[in-house]
């Protein structure tokens, strides 16, 4: 079977990277992309037989895109995965399987199984497929937070599952981390509408331009009233989130709240800029 290798991110992951680990055992290359963790991360690393890098977090974006151009990766295409993820047997297969016979694909979807108070939330995500099986030359990522893959060629996709558990941790670290995730939300925001022209509703719809578009159709939904209100509709109603139960209702009602969360810190860097004008 072809070679993979296998990154992870990591900052304080003691409890969730040893599972991790397990499932990605088939690959001999294993790097560790460790964010200065304080606790036995490194260590569980080490003992597991993987490549440990350190390097200080400052956003999303430019620290994976540093670990792509600097981990020495020992095999062309890379299986990136977060500690809180699990491979399924059937992906491992699944992703052996493409890169044996890629074609022009420089890339492959996989779908992701958010699990939430013992449920999958089949319905209530926002999208579960992401770029995860890459020739690392041939993608970058774009976005202080919650970075858009962008991959330099066509992309394919695979069966399997990779399943997530967001909430291992427990209520308040998942508050704790979104709390961080909404600030570097507002500051990407803040960034976007200094770099862009301003904002029209046509180019929303019409842009030829892809980057220029996509702009303009953020910039739509963060001007919408009672964006939080809205968010939660489009989880629970037009997503069917309460086809997951309890659990799709719960996450749909933490997605208000966090996009609420950016709303807030916005208005707050707005308010800034003009006091110090």
């Amino acid at each position: 079977m072809p070679k993979i290798s296998v990154i992870i991110l990591t900052k304080n992951e003691q409890q969730d990277l040893p599972a991790c680990l397990r499932s990605v055992a088939w690959s001999d290359d294993i790097h560790v992309y460790d964010s200065l963790s304080t606790d036995r991360t490194v260590q569980i690393a080490t003992e597991f037989g993987a490549k440990v890098t350190q390097r200080p977090f400052d956003n999303w974006a430019a620290h994976q895109n540093w670990g792509l151009q600097h981990l020495p990766f020992k095999h062309p295409w890379v299986f990136y995965i977060d500690a809180d993820e699990r491979m399924t047997p059937e992906l491992v297969r699944a992703v052996q399987e493409a890169v044996s016979a890629p074609g022009e694909h420089v890339a492959f979807r996989v779908r992701r199984r958010d699990f939430f108070m013992g449920t999958w939330l089949k319905h209530v995500q926002t999208s579960p497929y992401y770029l995860r099986l890459f020739r690392p030359e041939k993608m970058r990522y774009e976005r202080l937070v919650n970075p858009i893959s962008v991959p330099d060629g066509p992309a394919g996709e695979v069966p399997g599952f990779l399943d997530h558990h967001p909430f291992s941790k427990g209520m308040g670290h998942w508050l704790e981390r979104h709390n961080g995730y909404s600030r570097l939300e507002a500051e990407q925001i803040m960034r976007n509408r200094a770099e862009h022209a301003g904002f029209s509703v046509l180019k929303a719809l019409t842009a030829g331009d892809f980057h220029e578009r996509r702009f303009h159709q953020k910039e739509l939904f963060y001007r919408l009233p009672l964006r939080p209100f809205i968010k939660f509709l489009l989880l629970y109603i037009g997503k069917r989130g309460f086809l997951d139960g309890k659990a799709g209702l719960r996450y749909a009602m933490l997605q208000a709240i966090y996009e609420y969360m950016i709303v807030l810190k916005v208005d707050e860097l707005n308010r800034t800029d003009t006091a110090g004008v």
